[in-house]
């Protein structure tokens, strides 16, 4: 580090290498400082370091600002004549314009620290009286302001600066605010999206602290919603229009309707003129606390581009004196003070003095300011101005209660108290820290990061008397509150963006119905996305569902996948095809029994008694068992009617089986046994053939028992073949038993078949071989058919193929044996003789 020594001449005196005179002073015992942004332009000096650099120079007059400025003045004076609250002592102050720029405002502090002029403090030496300073309003220009006046321990109370990087008492230990941390204007902006259901959104905000932090916090909050990020673009530093070109193109071009902007009215003012020269509409603005009530924007130029603009607002309050205190300010009360001048050219395009450089018509500057001046004049309901006027409330009552200390009793070292004579501001900043007081109501004080209460007016731009934009309150947000219950909204007052009373839409993707889920695409945000049916079985009962979910056991999914239904219980009931199969058994039955009646009428006759009249008896009355034994396979199954069903058709069907074979035998034994003194038919007597039909049954009776013992059939519920269906259906239990039922009965039929075949060419013009030997063919084509159509059929299906096989097997066996005879008897009676039958008969 290398020290440069001066002239003890040069040392001796304190001279001031530039000089920034404040925009109004007052003085009193105790002098505080106040900077605000009174112009928003800065026109940058050229940097030639061959001369000395002018200082930068400020332009575009802030009537809003200028009034937060007087506000400071008025609450001053109030204090200064209040009795109660600082009592014999005065406050002064010093007010700057920062000229939102970062660079005046640092400019501003130090000239606020040098004192009045150079005649107040020739040496430089001894504490400057400078207490607290009321700024900045914005974050940047706080930051810098901040940092300082931190070394010299200087509180600072800012109105406007939200930033929640502020909020850092490592950091920024002397500030304090009247208004919410950021951290609380994301948290309400984004549960205003979400209750929207805004999920698309664009973020515009500046090129400074403000913005950045603000939107780092939005996106914060943001994680884990539904709301996704369109774009994201900066407001350029300085103000570049071919960059803000680029942006409006952006804008113009995305799906996102909503687009959010943190920045403040300076940085938005320019942006917007190049907006509207684009003539674009139909976008949906969210403003934050720093321009949403700017005055600056009531023009009715920008309504028809920024109506229907929701935001939060700091909240309003009432300051009494205000209008009338803000027309006593005119170029005739200050005919020395630039600043008025300048409002006065701002509000009526006029110039108050004589002065021969302006361009402006020249005016008396005694002209009377009324409310049509609303960037000015607007006090019914001042926001940024009544956080003024409680910044400055605030230090009064803080150094009313520093002077109201009783020594040994004070909060510094030894119990002391501040001398009223030398107050430092850090001993002042101690009792910001710790003060609370009432205005209107409201109770203001400070936490232990120098935030105050964390509540938001909900702002909704409408058009007014005269065209002009009016900010009409239409919710709130209350940080104090509980989770989910801090923003209260009154939709029905909402005035949208076009006029509109529908809340407008700003999604990446339409919503997905409920019976659809969200599917995202690939390599996009999440909030893109493609809506998928649910799958059978499955449904989503919700909006934007991100997965289907399963239907219990027995419910199935409706047709639209929206909700669970039983599934539909099948089985072979008393519908059409039950229905048939019913009738066609009954007819069956019918049948058999009417040719049992036919046979019994004529059973003196040939043709009954040469075929074994009994036997014929008996497999009528199986036939008429086995037509009637389908019934069972028809109707809801329950455990008799399983176990029925199978045992009673194999057992009718061996015993018509047995009586088959038995004729068969007795045919095949009378048409071979030609030697004399052959045998054979007396082991094939009545007597015998009765036994073999019970011994050939009683293996079937046997099968069956077995089967009903060890593992009998059961209803069961089939949900595996069709997933949207409950198959009532016979479970067979054993499927090795019920395969050795129908193998029995395959057994017997070929048996049949064989010996039938061999008699086939036995003489007699009536050989009932011939005809048992169709129906075994008849019979075997059906059951052969039967087996792959059975295993591949489901449920009431299963059943109706093994119902239709009975019948059609019994038809065949009816038909095949016993029409030839019935047509004998009924139609051809001359041929029902033994000769003709034996074939004996006269030529």
């Amino acid at each position: 580090m290398t020290f440069i020594s001066l002239p003890q001449s040069a040392a001796s005196v304190c001279k001031l290498q530039n000089n920034y005179q404040p925009g109004f002073v007052a003085k009193g015992d105790y002098m505080i400082g106040g900077i605000f942004p009174i112009h928003y332009i800065q026109e940058m000096p050229d940097l030639n370091s061959t001369y000395r650099p002018p200082p930068v120079k400020c332009n575009g007059f802030d009537p809003r600002a200028f009034r937060w400025a007087q506000t400071m003045r008025l609450v001053v004076e109030e204090i200064n004549h209040s009795e109660e609250l600082l009592p014999n002592y005065t406050i002064g102050y010093k007010i700057f314009d920062s000229c939102a720029y970062p660079l005046t405002g640092q400019r501003a502090a130090l000239a606020m620290l040098n004192g009045l002029s150079e005649d107040d403090s020739p040496m430089c030496s001894g504490a400057s009286p400078l207490l607290a300073v009321i700024g900045e309003a914005g974050s940047a220009l706080s930051i810098v302001l901040s940092r300082i006046l931190q070394p010299f321990r200087i509180p600072l109370i800012s109105y406007s600066s939200s930033c929640a990087c502020l909020s850092d008492r490592r950091q920024y230990p002397t500030f304090f605010r009247v208004i919410p941390n950021d951290d609380y204007q994301v948290k309400a902006i984004a549960q205003l999206l979400i209750h929207f259901n805004w999920t698309w959104v664009g973020l515009v905000r500046g090129d400074r602290e403000y913005g950045r932090f603000a939107v780092e916090g939005l996106l914060r909050e943001l994680q884990g919603t539904n709301v996704c990020v369109a774009y994201q673009v900066i407001i350029p530093l300085p103000y570049n229009h071919q960059r803000i070109l680029e942006i409006i193109q952006v804008m113009q071009s995305s799906l996102a309707k909503v687009v959010v902007v943190f920045s403040s009215e300076g940085e938005m003012t320019p942006f917007l003129r190049d907006y509207m020269m684009q003539n674009i509409t139909g976008i949906q603005w969210v403003a934050s606390e720093a321009w949403v009530t700017a005055s600056v924007f009531t023009g009715s130029e920008y309504f028809p581009y920024m109506g229907g603009t929701i935001g939060f607002g700091i909240r309003k309050g009432h300051i009494s004196r205000l209008s009338d205190y803000l027309q006593t300010v005119n170029p005739h009360m200050y005919s020395n003070n630039p600043l008025v001048k300048e409002l006065w050219e701002a509000l009526y395009g006029c110039s108050p003095s004589l002065s021969s450089g302006s361009q402006l018509p020249p005016c008396s500057g005694q002209e009377s300011l009324s409310e049509e001046h609303s960037a000015y004049m607007n006090t019914s309901s001042p926001r940024v101005a009544y956080n003024v006027y409680k910044a400055v409330y605030a230090i009064a009552h803080s150094l009313h209660n520093l002077l109201l200390c009783q020594p040994g009793s004070g909060p510094f070292q030894n119990n002391s108290c501040a001398s009223s004579n030398n107050i430092q501001p850090w001993q002042l900043q101690y009792y910001l820290q710790e003060v609370t007081f009432n205005i209107a109501g409201e109770e203001v004080n400070f936490d232990l990061k120098g935030d105050s209460v964390p509540y938001y007016d909900i702002i909704n731009w409408q058009r007014g008397t005269g065209r002009n934009t009016e900010f009409v309150n239409v919710g709130l947000f209350d940080g104090t509150k509980p989770a989910g219950e801090e923003l209260v909204i009154q939709e029905d007052r909402i005035i949208w963006a076009g006029h509109q009373r529908e809340v407008p839409v700003s999604v990446c993707s339409t919503s997905c119905h409920p019976g659809f889920r969200k599917a995202v695409r690939h390599r996009e945000p999440v909030c893109c996305f493609d809506c998928v049916p649910c799958e059978s079985g499955k449904i989503s009962n919700q909006t934007n569902s991100i997965e289907c979910i399963f239907c219990p056991e027995d419910f199935w999914s409706n047709k639209d996948r929206t909700a669970c239904i039983l599934k539909k219980v099948e089985f072979l009931a008393y519908d059409s095809l039950g229905i048939a199969l019913t009738v066609t058994s009954v007819v069956g039955a019918c049948l058999t029994i009417a040719v049992f009646a036919i046979f019994v009428y004529h059973r003196n006759t040939a043709i009954v008694r040469v075929n074994n009249s009994e036997l014929s008896f008996f497999i009528l009355f199986a036939l008429t068992l086995c037509f009637l034994c389908s019934l069972v396979f028809i109707g809801e199954p329950t455990s008799w009617s399983c176990m029925l069903r199978h045992t009673a058709f194999s057992i009718t069907f061996s015993l018509c089986f047995s009586c088959i074979l038995g004729k068969t035998l007795v045919v095949l034994a009378a048409f071979t046994a030609t030697r004399p003194g052959d045998n054979i038919m007396k082991w094939l007597g009545p007597k015998q053939q009765r036994i073999i039909i019970f011994g050939c049954t009683v293996v079937q009776v046997v099968i069956c028992a077995a089967w009903l013992i060890d593992s009998p059939p059961f209803p069961s519920q089939n949900t595996q073949y069709e997933r949207s269906k409950i198959i009532l259906e016979c479970n067979v239990g054993s499927s090795l038993a019920f395969w050795c039922v129908l193998g029995y009965i395959g057994l017997q039929a070929c048996l049949c078949f064989g010996l039938a075949f061999l008699a086939r060419k036995l003489p007699g013009n009536f050989n009932e071989a011939k005809f048992i030997t169709f129906s075994m063919l008849i019979f075997c084509a059906v059951w052969l058919a039967f087996i792959p159509a059975y295993i591949s059929s489901p449920g009431n299906y299963a059943d109706a193929v093994e119902s239709f096989a009975i019948l059609a097997s019994s038809f065949g066996l009816l038909f095949c044996m016993f029409a030839p005879k019935c047509y004998i008897i009924l139609l051809k009676p001359e041929k029902n003789t033994k000769q003709h039958l034996m074939g004996k008969e006269n030529k």
